[in-house]
């Protein structure tokens, strides 16, 4: 058999090796995900408000990582004065984004997530019952109450993380962000802190269930003042927030 039949011979056996591997990986998912929520939500229940947020970053985050064969390289997390409140924004490539971020931050973090998430089961009720803040898109009239209670609990304390672009990228390029959450920050009067995340898109593509081992790289910006700022500046702090992620992803040479 000569070495290019040979070679095509391989394909179809690697193709086959890789979706059981993607089967096995998305039953481990789910499960490994459902066992830690109801796990987290009992702990809620029993009175603890921070833990279950944490339980989160030290075991359910490492645990997807770890069986997505995902390592994490980060950089900038020592520029970032974590004992204060903060608005997180990120890019956002993948739905591992969210395990990175969890499982890199040191201190409990909130996400700011699509109104949607609350039919999901498992995930919903663990995102309700942990304070996560939910905007519910095309809709006016419920949008202000929602940046309002979003605003309060940045000032009682909290870091919030938001994905401004409101989707996965698709191709990595970074889009338009919007200013929802930049708002937020303006009138809690909190630092917002730029996340550009790489690699994450190639270990779980934004569509469909496809788990490749790789790398996915973490950088954590220097945080942007928001003293001064007015509510009609949100969408100017948008846009330096967007450029300051694609500075993250693209350093000029020598950076």
């Amino acid at each position: 058999m000569s070495v290019v039949g040979s070679r095509a011979g391989q394909w179809p056996l690697r193709h086959a090796a890789w979706a059981v591997f993607n089967a096995l990986q998305l039953v481990f998912t789910l499960a490994w995900t459902a066992g830690w929520i109801c796990l987290a939500l009992l702990v809620r229940l029993l009175g603890a408000r921070r833990l279950p947020l944490r339980m989160a970053a030290r075991c359910w985050a490492p645990g997807l990582l770890g069986g997505a064969g995902a390592r994490l390289d980060v950089a900038g997390l020592e520029g970032v004065d974590w004992s204060r409140p903060l608005v997180l924004v990120a890019n956002h490539q993948s739905v591992i984004d969210a395990c990175a971020l969890f499982r890199v931050v040191p201190t409990p973090l909130r996400f700011v997530l699509k109104q949607e998430m609350t039919r999901m089961p498992f995930v919903g009720w663990y995102a309700r019952c942990m304070g996560m803040v939910f905007i519910e898109r095309g809709s006016a009239r419920s949008s202000p109450q929602r940046l309002r209670e979003a605003v309060e609990l940045v000032r009682g304390g909290a870091q919030l993380c938001a994905f401004p672009e409101g989707t996965r990228s698709r191709d990595g390029s970074v889009g338009p962000f919007k200013g929802g959450v930049l708002q937020v920050a303006i009138a809690a009067g909190v630092p917002v802190v730029p996340v550009a995340i790489s690699g994450s898109g190639a270990v779980l593509p934004s569509a469909g269930f496809r788990v490749r081992p790789g790398t996915i790289r973490l950088r954590f910006g220097t945080p942007i003042a928001t003293t001064g700022l007015q509510v009609e500046d949100r969408n100017r702090l948008a846009r330096q927030a967007r450029e300051a992620v694609i500075d993250l992803l693209h350093p000029a040479p020598g950076r």
